[in-house]
């Protein structure tokens, strides 16, 4: 449902689902399957920074007009890059 669902917005290029080891269960789009493990490790440490939080975090990584996005629920961690498109303007450009 995950990668159905992300993978057909219009500023998604590509992505998928790891399972807890780090080994991609799915991919979808434009992705390296090999990104999966670092997805996770990233997800990982991010939860260290508030251990007792009961929400996992989501985690957002920009470099220039692309965008990697990270959610780990349970078991799974999802993994979405998305890129821009070329009619909408950068948020700081805006100002």
């Amino acid at each position: 449902m995950f990668l159905c669902c992300r993978s057909t917005r219009p500023d998604t290029v590509g992505a998928l689902l790891a399972n807890r080891q780090g080994l991609c269960l799915g991919a979808r789009g434009d992705i390296n399957p090999n990104v999966s493990g670092i997805g996770l490790a990233i997800s990982e440490q991010v939860a260290k920074l508030e251990p007792k939080s009961t929400v996992q975090a989501t985690v957002c990584l920009y470099s220039g007009n692309k965008r990697c996005v990270i959610k780990k629920d349970g078991d799974i961690t999802g993994v979405i890059f998305k890129q821009q498109g070329a009619g909408l303007a950068p948020a700081s450009a805006a100002n």
